[in-house]
C-alpha cells in the first residue's frame, strides 16, 4: 500500500503556521526541540502533561481559578484533567473586546438575504439571548434545545446558553419530530428554540406541524421561542423579538472544567440514540489544538464548510471562533441550484479552509466539474474532507483542480470526540489515496480481536490507548456509566475502541475503509466498505450502492449482497450486472463479488448522508425496519421500502 507524493510541505511551514509558532515556542521555553512533526507526536502521547500542559499556555486559556495539575489520573475511563479549573467556553469565543469590528460570520441562505456580524455584533446580540434565557428562568445546568438551522440566530443562543452554564443540544429542522424526541426527550429541557420552517431550494417547508408534535411530548418543557425564518412564525411561542430586547453584557458564568457544554446524538439506529455529553475544558482545549495546529486557523482565516446542526461538524464549525478566524454559515441544499454552488460560494466568500465530504467531492468528479477553470480559488490553502473515506481518485481530482500548491487534508474523527482522530497537516507531505496519520496527541493504533496491534498494512480496529481530553465528559442519564464503557471499552478493557477499521503504512499513513460493523468478510479477507463504494460508484451506470454481508452461522462464506440505484436510463441488466462483478473482482478481491446484485429506488441514508449498512442488514435478516431505524433520521423515509419488501420474499438468514 505505497501511494504517490502528491503534496509537499513548503520550506517556510515552520514560519508561517500555527504548528510552527507551537514548536517555536516550546523551544524558547525549554520544553522540548522538535524539527519534524513525528516528533512532536510521539512526545504528544508519551508526555501528556508536557503536551496538553504546553498547548494550554501557548494558546493563553482564561480561567478564574488556575488547574491544580494537568492529569490528575490517565485510566480510561474517568480520565482526570485539568483539576481545578474553572472556566467558560463561551468566554474564549467572543469574549474578547479588541476584536470587536473584526468579521465573525458570514451566513448565506436559501431562506433570506445575506447577513454578516462582527465579533462584537455577534456578542452583544448573544448577550440579549442570555439576558432572555434568564427571564425564561434558565440557569446552570438546565438544558436549552434548538430545532434550528444553520443561523447565526442559532450561534447566538448556543453562545448565550454556553454563558450561563445551561447545557445545549439541537437538531436540524429536517428531522421528524419521532427523532427530535428521541433525542431531546432523554435531556428533559426547559426551553425549545426553533423556526417555523425554512427555505429549500426554491421551495418552503413549514415545520410548524411537527414543532407541534414536539413541544407535545416534551413533558419538562416550559418556553417555546421562535425564530423568525421564512413564511411562518411558530404559533403560542416566545417570539426571537421579545427574547432578545433587553441589552446586556455578556457574561460568562465560571464552571468546572467537565462542566457539561451540549450533548451530541449518535445516528441512533438501534434503540434510543447515545446521548454524548461533552464539556467545557475538554472542547476548548481539544478544538484549539485542531482547528489551530491541524487546521491552521488563526486571526484573518475563514472557515467555509457546509454542515446541518445535527452534525459534529457544525460544533467544529463554531470553534474556528476561537482562533478568531471567521465562519461562513450556511443553511440550504448546498448542492443547488446545481454541484458547483458550494465553489461559487467559496469564490465569492474566499475562505483560507474549506471543508466538503467525499461523496461530494467524488460527485463533482463523476459530473466531470471543472470548479477550477470555472471558479477563482486561490484563497483556498487547504482543502479538507471527512465524513467518508476519500478514494485514491478523489485526491488526483482534488490537486487537478485546486493546483499542486493546495494541502488536501483529508481526516476522520467523530461525533464521540467532536474532533479528529487522523489527519494532516502543514508540517506533513500528501500521498495519494492515505490520510497523513494521527493528529496530535492522539495514541491511535490497530488492533486485532485478541487486542494485538496488527502488522502494518492490515486491518484493525482503530484504538486509542491514551486519554484524551475531548473524550466524552459519559452519556446523559448513564448513572454509572454503564452505556459509556459497553460503547468504548467492551472490547478492550482501558483502551478506548472507535468502531473504524484502520490500517496503518510504514511510514506512519493510514487508510480507513469504513465502520467495523460494516466490513465485508468473506473467507478471512476483511474489506471495508469504502473500498467496495469507491470501485462500484465509479461506474457511470451507478448513482448510489450498498453492500452488506450476512455471515453464516456455520462457518460458510454467507452471502454478499450489492444494492444498486442505476442512472438516468440506466437498468440494471445482466450486462450491466456482468460488468460490476467483473470490476469488482478486478480490482479489490474475487472473494468480494456479490452473491446478488438488486436495483433499488434509493439508499438509505441518515440526514449527514451515512448509509445505513448496520439497519438494512438487520433487516434483511427479519427485524422490523421500525426496531433498527428512525426513518425520522433519514434523507429519504421511503428509501426502507425495498429492503423490507426484499426481507418479506427472502428465507430469514
Amino acid at each position: 500500500m505505497v501511494g504517490d507524493l502528491l503534496w509537499t510541505p513548503p520550506a517556510n511551514w515552520r514560519d508561517t503556521t500555527e504548528l510552527g509558532r507551537f514548536m517555536n515556542w516550546l523551544s524558547e521555553h525549554g520544553r522540548g526541540d522538535f524539527s519534524t512533526h513525528e516528533e512532536l507526536h510521539r512526545w504528544s502521547v508519551s508526555d501528556l502533561e508536557g503536551f496538553w500542559g504546553g498547548l494550554w499556555e501557548f494558546y493563553g486559556i482564561q480561567t478564574s481559578r488556575p488547574y491544580e495539575r494537568v492529569l490528575s489520573d490517565r485510566a480510561m475511563p474517568g480520565a482526570e484533567w485539568f483539576t481545578g479549573a474553572r472556566l467558560n467556553y463561551a468566554e474564549h469565543l467572543v469574549g474578547r473586546e479588541e476584536d470587536a469590528d473584526q468579521v465573525a460570520v458570514v451566513a448565506r441562505s436559501q431562506t433570506r438575504d445575506p447577513r454578516e456580524l462582527t465579533f462584537g455584533e455577534l456578542r452583544e446580540l448573544a448577550g440579549r439571548v442570555r439576558a432572555g434565557l434568564q427571564r425564561l428562568g434558565v440557569g446552570r445546568g438546565d438544558r436549552v434545545v434548538a430545532y434550528m438551522p444553520n443561523v447565526p440566530e442559532t450561534l447566538a443562543a448556543f453562545i448565550a446558553t454556553a454563558s450561563l452554564g445551561a447545557v445545549w443540544a439541537t437538531c436540524a429542522p429536517e428531522f421528524g419530530a419521532r427523532s427530535v424526541v428521541g433525542r431531546f426527550g432523554q435531556v428533559e429541557p426547559r426551553v425549545l428554540i426553533t423556526v417555523g420552517g425554512y427555505g429549500y431550494r426554491n421551495r418552503y417547508v413549514d415545520r410548524r406541524a411537527e414543532v407541534e408534535a414536539i413541544r407535545s411530548q416534551l413533558p419538562t418543557l416550559e418556553h417555546v421561542v421562535s425564530v423568525p425564518y421564512g413564511e411562518a412564525d411558530v404559533p403560542d411561542a416566545v417570539s426571537w423579538d421579545s427574547l432578545t430586547a433587553e441589552a446586556a453584557p455578556l457574561k460568562f458564568d465560571q464552571v468546572d472544567f467537565n462542566h457539561p457544554l451540549y450533548i451530541l446524538f449518535s445516528s441512533g439506529t438501534t434503540g434510543l440514540p447515545k446521548a454524548i455529553v461533552h464539556g467545557h475544558g475538554g472542547q476548548l482545549i481539544e478544538h484549539h489544538k485542531n482547528q489551530g495546529l491541524g487546521w491552521d486557523l488563526k486571526p484573518g482565516g475563514r472557515l467555509l464548510w457546509f454542515s446541518t446542526t445535527a452534525w459534529m461538524m457544525w460544533n467544529a464549525l463554531v470553534s474556528a471562533l476561537l482562533l478568531r478566524s471567521s465562519i461562513v454559515m450556511l443553511d440550504g441544499d448546498p448542492a443547488w441550484p446545481d454541484l458547483l454552488e458550494q465553489w461559487r460560494l467559496a469564490e465569492e466568500l474566499q475562505p483560507t479552509i474549506m471543508g466538503v465530504s467525499p461523496a461530494y467531492l467524488m460527485a463533482c468528479r463523476k459530473a466531470g466539474l471543472e470548479m477550477g477553470r470555472e471558479c477563482d480559488l486561490s484563497s483556498i490553502r487547504s482543502l479538507c474532507t471527512a465524513g467518508s473515506p476519500l478514494p485514491a481518485e478523489g485526491y488526483l481530482y482534488a490537486y487537478e483542480q485546486l493546483g499542486p500548491e493546495m494541502l488536501l487534508n483529508n481526516g476522520s474523527g467523530g461525533t464521540d470526540v467532536c474532533t479528529g482522530l487522523v489527519s494532516g497537516t502543514f508540517a506533513q507531505p500528501v500521498y495519494e489515496g492515505e490520510i497523513t496519520g494521527p493528529c496530535l496527541g492522539v495514541d491511535a493504533h490497530a488492533f486485532d480481536e485478541a487486542g494485538n496491534e496488527t502488522p502494518v498494512g492490515e486491518l484493525g480496529e482503530l484504538v486509542i490507548t491514551s486519554p484524551m481530553p475531548s473524550m466524552p465528559v459519559g452519556f446523559w442519564n448513564d448513572e454509572g456509566g454503564e452505556r459509556y464503557r459497553s460503547s468504548y471499552f467492551d472490547m478492550y478493557p482501558g483502551v478506548w475502541r472507535q468502531g473504524d477499521w484502520i490500517k496503518f503504512t510504514e511510514r506512519g499513513s493510514c487508510v480507513l475503509t469504513g465502520r467495523s460493523d460494516a466490513t465485508l468478510n468473506r473467507g478471512g479477507v476483511r474489506l471495508g466498505t469504502g473500498e467496495f463504494y469507491a470501485v462500484v460508484e465509479d461506474i457511470p451506470e451507478v448513482v448510489d450502492a450498498l453492500v452488506v454481508h450476512l455471515e453464516d452461522g456455520g462457518g460458510g462464506a454467507g452471502e454478499l449482497l450489492l444494492f444498486v440505484v442505476p442512472a438516468a436510463g440506466a437498468e440494471l441488466d445482466e450486462t450491466l450486472r456482468d460488468r460490476i462483478a467483473r470490476t469488482l473482482r478486478s480490482e479489490l478481491s474475487p472473494r468480494h463479488v456479490p452473491d446478488e446484485i438488486v436495483s433499488v429506488p434509493a439508499i438509505p441514508r441518515t440526514l449527514t448522508g451515512k448509509k445505513l449498512e448496520a439497519p438494512v442488514k438487520r433487516i434483511l435478516r427479519g427485524e422490523s425496519s421500525e426496531r433498527v431505524a428512525s426513518r425520522d433520521s433519514l434523507l429519504d423515509p421511503a428509501a426502507l421500502d425495498a429492503f423490507v419488501a426484499l426481507a418479506a420474499e427472502r428465507p430469514t438468514v
